[in-house]
């Protein structure tokens, strides 16, 4: 891979509850907008090891994104996304 810091995930839960906002994430939606693998307890994927591909930031900058920005510039781009769902 061509990055060597992780996503920075705080776990907010604010990608998973807002799953209806984006096409590529709508199936994941149980009907609110909510992920319907969201625990509202712990604010964890209830699948996480095996998470749709769309939910793997890693992954998708690898498939789509890799060759249009630095990896830097993938996780400012997608930390900016965050707080706007944050802010909703």
């Amino acid at each position: 891979m061509s990055h060597t810091s992780p996503f920075p995930c705080y776990q907010c839960g604010a990608c998973c509850c807002n799953v209806n906002r984006s096409q590529e994430t709508q199936f994941l939606d149980s009907g609110n907008g909510v992920c319907r693998y969201y625990d509202y307890n712990t604010k964890l994927c209830t699948i996480y090891d095996t998470r749709p591909e769309i939910c793997r930031v890693d992954k998708q900058y690898q498939l789509n994104y890799k060759d249009k920005y630095s990896w830097a510039e993938f996780i400012e781009i997608n930390t900016i996304a965050c707080k706007i769902l944050n802010s909703k």
